[in-house]
């Protein structure tokens, strides 16, 4: 089966700064890549399971941070709240603090990173 997310795109203004970021708050790789877009900068999120490839973070003057639109979430492997310390010392912030859903759903967070895109956690645990 397919996931419904095919790939996602995280607007950011430092690329180098947002890569930092990103890496110390999820503590998954980014890999810089060139898919040969004039004026466009991207590091790629890559997953565990052979090097797939997620989503990115684009440097671009036709994508900017927001807070406003849609919510991407992304997978935290361990504690949540120990997720959300990372985003504190890395220069994020706490949006809206470790949410409870319904047994066996887990929770989730929202948090501002370093460009001011607003983006969701979740956490099973």
């Amino acid at each position: 089966m397919s996931h419904a997310i095919n790939w996602f795109e995280i607007p950011v203004t430092d690329l180098d700064r947002a890569i930092g970021f990103y890496t110390a708050v999820t503590r998954r790789p980014l890999q810089r890549m060139d898919f040969g877009v004039p004026g466009q900068e991207e590091a790629v999120f890559e997953t565990a399971d052979q090097g797939e490839r997620t989503g990115s973070l684009v440097k671009s003057a036709h994508a900017q941070p927001s807070q406003l639109g849609a919510v991407l979430y992304l997978n935290v492997e361990d504690d949540l709240d120990a997720c959300l310390a990372r985003v504190i010392t890395a220069g994020g912030a706490v949006a809206q603090g470790k949410t409870a859903l319904p047994p066996g759903l887990g929770s989730f967070a929202h948090i501002v990173d370093t460009e001011g895109n607003k983006v969701g956690l979740h956490a099973l645990a």
